[in-house]
């Protein structure tokens, strides 16, 4: 039954509930999220922790007149739900469906698409003080998970913040902290006691009538330093320039919504950290917050999710058990992950080999530059990230590993069409990115073996080298005992044919072998994009006449231009068709749908080839 959330279609509806009633309305948020994502899969975990927040949240603002701003978006199911989504919450992630994080195009309540983590208290500022240049009176508050806090980024926007002292909130939703009663209790009477007026107007009043006294005024303040230090864990915020409250209980709304009423009026910058459970409210969520994270369709009467059955397995599974085979004779290597165990295959690693493993946290450009210097330092380093991740490391890449042409193999997960989380996770850009870096040796493998084998060229290569590989499965081949490091920069001929020549880089493989049956054409694996197999391209170029560049990447700057460069370079005036990802975001659906819709799957190469021929 959820007969409140019935009666609430919009923030403005919530704010008409008697508050003795809102702890009824967070329960049945809850309940309403684990049905709907139950049954649509999704992300489960962080939402069930945010019910309580997110509830006190819009009663006490005035949203979307006040800003809500909230750092990555899986936490932000529960805004959906009392924004006007609920009703389409079941297409979360699916093509056509609601996005799976907060975005600017689907709700005025979404005022910054996010993905990526750790932007939402420099993008909160940005909004506070152009508030305070209009003279606006609205209100601006930072979400952010302490996951996401861990990022340099959320500490800039801090330090900025309290340099110039805008009236904003931050919230840290700490997820990983538990309370006991007793300072819980302190705690709670602290940040009531910090948060009241009585107490902020003594505090203001003070500082008015001893600042013409700078002895006297300096002294108070240390005394309120010293208070505020022994009683509460938030001096590094203090630090920053933040008036700090906290920590309260995160699942507690009634003194969430007396809490912030109190602090919404508060000037200056202000931090409020709350304690709360991930997966609260569901006991396996509760039990296994990392498994219900992000989960599939499952029943919500099961104490565990279902087990996928054996089968292929996947890119990541294929990294994680080569940095276990290599490890096994090479203490020198040394394997770094920013906050993506699981996602990159690693957990197996990190059991067998924990002095090899460093998980960094969120922190992209300090992984970059950490291998550097275990690069160094004469070990090797081997980066795992996802495409979109590496992006925020690029000047790291260019400055710190490439122009010392440092030994570091970065592991690129996630290259490509990755699906349901859309366009701020679709790897759509890491080839046009690090094909123009010297010293880089960037491979893109077509299957398992492949894979394994341009992880072993990379590890032994003297420079930086990448290799790209895609989110899911691999294509079911059984994989060798040993490992063959590859020739740099040569491709393979995979089936000779007549007119047409298609040059693959990376997992479309199938496709460019379905299309060469159907079109009798010749099909080359091309496997680096740098340095490019020129002699391929030319002797292609010369005995076809139609090149087909086919990839998963950005066709702007991406491998096809490479084959353009390199036949401009030979003066040679060659017909080449160049597919990949168009010039636009990719967004959300399944990797198949989306590649159907873009025409790279067999279908749609044929289509367009037959078109160019035609033309």
């Amino acid at each position: 039954m959820t007969t409140l959330l019935d009666r609430i279609e919009l923030p403005s509806d919530l704010r008409r509930i008697p508050k003795p009633q809102l702890q009824q309305v967070c329960s049945e948020v809850r309940q309403f999220l684990l049905n709907s994502v139950s049954k649509s899969s999704g992300h489960l975990a962080s939402g069930l922790g945010t019910v309580e927040l997110t509830v006190a949240l819009h009663y006490v603002y005035n949203t979307p007149e006040d800003k809500l701003v909230w750092d990555v978006g899986h936490q932000a199911y529960p805004h959906k739900i009392l924004t006007g989504r609920k009703h389409q919450l079941h297409t979360i992630r699916q093509k056509d469906g609601l996005h799976p994080f907060p975005w600017r195009e689907e709700s005025p309540y979404d005022v910054l698409s996010v993905g990526h983590s750790s932007t939402s208290i420099s993008a909160a500022l940005g909004m506070a003080v152009a508030a305070e240049r209009r003279g606006s009176r609205e209100k601006v508050v930072s979400i952010i998970g302490d996951g996401a806090i861990t990022a340099g980024m959320a500490f800039e926007a801090m330090n900025h913040a309290g340099d110039i002292k805008p009236n904003m909130l931050v919230i840290l939703n700490d997820n990983d902290m538990s309370i006991s009663e007793n300072v819980g209790a302190l705690n709670r009477h602290f940040a009531r006691l910090l948060s009241g007026k009585v107490y902020t107007s003594l505090r203001e009043q003070g500082k008015k009538l001893l600042k013409p006294l700078p002895q006297i005024h300096h002294l108070a303040s240390r005394a309120e330093e010293h208070m505020k230090g022994m009683m509460a864990p938030g001096t590094i915020f203090e630090e920053l320039g933040f008036n700090y409250i906290g920590p309260i209980d995160g699942h507690n709304v009634d003194e969430l919504v007396e809490t912030l009423t109190n602090m919404r009026d508060l000037s200056g910058p202000q931090l409020l950290h709350i304690v709360t459970q991930k997966g609260k409210g569901y006991r396996p969520a509760e039990n296994d917050p990392i498994g219900y994270h992000g989960v599939p369709k499952f029943d919500p009467k099961s104490t565990q999710l279902p087990v996928k059955p054996p089968g292929i397995p996947s890119y990541s599974d294929i990294f994680g058990q080569w940095l276990c085979d290599q490890a096994k004779h090479d203490r020198q290597l040394m394997a770094i992950t920013p906050a993506m165990r699981e996602g990159s295959g690693m957990v197996e690693f990190s059991k067998r080999y924990p002095e090899q493993y460093f998980d960094v946290a969120i922190a992209e450009q300090h992984s970059v530059t950490y291998a550097a210097g275990l690069a160094i330092a004469g070990m090797k380093p081997v980066v795992a990230i996802y495409s979109t991740f590496l992006q925020r490391g690029y000047d790291q890449l260019i400055h710190d590993v490439a122009l010392q042409n440092l030994d570091v193999l970065f592991a690129i997960d996630r290259a490509g069409i990755v699906g349901a989380d859309g366009p701020t996770h679709q790897g759509a850009f890491d080839i046009s990115y690090l094909r123009c870096i010297p010293n880089m040796v960037v491979m893109t493998p077509s299957d398992e073996q492949e894979c394994r084998d341009m992880l072993q060229t990379g590890y032994e290569y003297r420079g930086p080298a990448a290799v790209r590989y895609p989110r899911g499965s691999g294509v079911g081949i059984e994989l060798r005992e040993q490992d063959q490091p590859l020739a740099i920069g040569k491709a393979k001929p995979v089936r000779e044919g007549s007119t047409v020549a298609i040059l693959n880089f990376g997992i479309l493989l199938p496709e460019c072998m379905e299309v060469a049956e159907q079109l009798d054409a010749t099909v080359i694996d091309m496997r680096f994009v740098k340095p490019l197999d020129v002699e391929a391209v030319i002797n292609a170029a010369k005995t076809h006449d139609l090149l087909v560049t086919v990839e998963e990447n950005a066709i702007a700057g991406g491998a096809g231009s490479a084959v353009l460069e390199a036949l401009a370079e030979q003066q040679l005036a060659t017909n080449v068709l160049t597919l990949g990802l168009p010039d636009q975001f990719i967004k959300h659906g399944s990797q198949q749908e989306i590649r159907t819709e873009l025409g790279l799957d067999a279908g749609g190469i044929i289509d367009r080839i037959r078109t160019r021929l035609a033309d």
